[in-house]
């Protein structure tokens, strides 16, 4: 290389990362003034997941600087595993782009669930827009009107992927507690299984987030089109006093050890994430605009109308209950791993 063609490297070089320095060293306003930040869902149109996420979609913008365009986008595939893999590997890394996925998707990993390509303490962690109570639900028609009718008699239910709530929780009820739920899996989301409940070809759901069968179908509940068999959380909902809660199933103490893994999961209802590694003022950015949301009159008022639950959870106590979670002692986790396989 001649000395004048290696001059000309080294101004191309310094000119790059000049340019890569003015970047980061931007403001967040200036930063998103005039952008479109994408928004992915790891399910399907219709879904529980799918609605928060636009009406979110809808009001955040006002409250990041710079007031970007918020673009909704669905990949789902493989009960969001698909784009939790996505967002580690693949996506942008500078705060353009969030999603959300199945809050047992972060989980997997720890769980040895194959085909994950992440940590989740690794992701930036923006927040839950629900601390979330799901029910074991059973079509109007079926035989099996309460639990305890699943310990003597199948149920074939629905589900999506196998990272996702509607396929772990019954598994693990299956494994830990010997319930009989027969899964019937690959529904894009959760939608999809609602509708094969109403053609029968499944007999129920287990796995069905409280605040979104009050939101999609809360005649179902009121005209006992649906019966609410258990609550899959460690504590009642508020709603529910009279619907057992699965905690209160367990016998001993590794069954309530592994009942407290599979369902901590449930204070990330709703979850937000963006990919490892975003600038850390961005992080900043988007944490206190998505609680900022939260409290937003017109998402509130937004969000009543489609009648979501918002009980919101902040982006720093998502990420150290992530942690925390991954700190479960082994020989736990691969026992309730091993439910899952």
């Amino acid at each position: 290389m001649t000395k004048k063609m290696a001059r000309g490297a080294a101004a191309s070089i310094l000119i790059l990362l000049t340019a890569v320095s003015l970047g980061f060293a931007q403001s967040p306003a200036e930063f998103y003034k005039g952008k479109n930040i994408e928004l992915y869902i790891g399910y399907s149109i219709g879904g529980g997941y799918d609605l928060y996420a636009r009406v979110l979609a809808r009001h955040i913008g006002k409250h990041i600087p710079g007031n970007p365009t918020i673009v909704p986008k669905n990949m789902e595939g493989a009960g969001s595993l698909r784009l939790a893999n996505w967002l580690a590997r693949v996506a942008p890394r500078d705060g353009t782009v969030f999603g959300t996925v199945g809050r047992g998707v972060p989980f997997d990993p720890l769980l040895g669930l194959p085909g994950t390509q992440f940590k989740a303490p690794d992701f930036s962690w923006i927040g839950s827009a629900n601390n979330e109570v799901s029910i074991c639900t059973s079509w109007g028609t079926s035989q099996i009107t309460k639990i305890e009718d699943v310990f003597t008699k199948q149920m074939i239910i629905g589900g999506t992927g196998p990272s996702d709530d509607t396929v772990q929780f019954p598994e693990v009820l299956n494994g830990v507690l010997g319930t009989k739920f027969k899964i019937i899996s690959g529904y894009p989301g959760g939608n999809d299984v609602v509708l094969a409940m109403e053609r029968g070809e499944v007999e129920g759901r287990c796995g069905w987030s409280w605040s979104t069968i009050t939101a999609t179908h809360p005649d179902w509940v009121k005209d006992k089109k649906i019966h609410l068999l258990v609550q899959l959380a460690l504590e009642k909902h508020p709603d529910l006093p009279n619907v057992p809660v699965i905690v209160d199933f367990a016998k001993t103490t590794e069954q309530r050890q592994i009942i407290k893994l599979i369902f901590a999961r449930q204070v990330v209802g709703r979850p937000y994430l963006a990919p490892p590694g975003i600038p850390k003022d961005r992080l900043e950015i988007l944490r206190k605009a998505f609680m900022e949301t939260m409290v937003d009159k017109d998402f509130l008022a937004d969000a009543n109308k489609s009648k979501l639950e918002i009980t919101p959870v902040t982006g720093d106590k998502v990420e150290a209950l992530v942690k925390e979670i991954y700190e479960t002692p082994p020989a736990v986790a691969q026992k309730a791993g091993a439910l899952l396989k």
